[in-house]
């Protein structure tokens, strides 16, 4: 399998599609598999409600949207990405822009197909190559075996996607993006809930490392015992 050649820079530059919303939360997340798993069609589900089954290859959108999540408004940015990577010998070449896109999200989908064989060996050293970014266990990962309709053309196994997932220590979800918009729903709100999570327990710690502890105040009365002890011990 080759790189697909790219026509565009993949760059992180963010679409106008909602207004600024208020200060507050921002999450960054990043859809990544191989090409045609339905990675475009999942972000566009999500924020529209919307299936579009047909997209033009991607050089990478990012996609804004206020969501409501627990009650609160967040300012949710998805990073769509091209289907870039060559999986060879276990080993997987990665185009820069998309490593840099690796290190500015916060929280990953890794979709595969279940008609596709390739796209569900591609998810390990994706999986990988994250992990060497962000050593943080707690930087959530969910794989997602994408077009669960299509069992007539199933070449990966339930079975495997669930093996492969506890065998990196991830949560596994099988979902029609064509035919359950809340399945679609449930995965982002679940991933948007975990990187919060992560940010709010991160900030905990910063403010209890910035945090110096008070020195005590001198006790007047042990002062002067000591000092009466010190001129005692000199007229001795």
């Amino acid at each position: 399998m080759r790189l697909p050649s790219m026509s565009q820079p993949f760059l992180l530059a963010p679409i106008a599609e909602c207004p600024p919303g208020p200060p507050g939360a921002q999450v960054r997340l990043a859809v990544l598999g191989a090409r045609g798993v339905g990675k475009s069609a999942m972000i566009v589900r999500f924020l529209t409600k919307r299936f579009i089954g047909d997209y033009e290859p991607n050089t990478g959108n990012l996609y804004s949207r206020l969501v409501h999540l627990d009650g609160d408004h967040v300012a949710v940015q998805i990073q769509d990405t091209p289907g870039c990577i060559q999986v060879q010998e276990d080993c997987v070449q990665v185009l820069d822009s998309l490593s840099r896109c690796v290190k500015w999200a916060e929280g990953f989908l890794l979709v595969y197909s279940i008609t596709d064989y390739s796209s569900y060996q591609s998810v390990q050293p994706l999986h990988q190559h994250i992990r060497k970014v962000h050593p943080d266990a707690r930087t959530p990962i969910i794989i997602v075996g994408n077009k669960a309709d299509l069992l007539h053309a199933r070449q990966v196994q339930a079975k495997e996607g669930l093996q492969l997932a506890d065998e990196l220590g991830s949560l596994f979800l099988e979902i029609s993006t064509s035919e359950d918009s809340q399945g679609v729903c449930d995965v982002f709100q679940y991933l948007c809930k975990e990187v919060s999570k992560l940010q709010h327990a991160g900030s905990m710690d910063r403010r209890r490392s910035s945090i110096i502890p008070r020195p005590k105040s001198p006790n007047m009365q042990d002062l002067k015992r000591r000092f009466k002890q010190a001129l005692s011990s000199k007229v001795k």
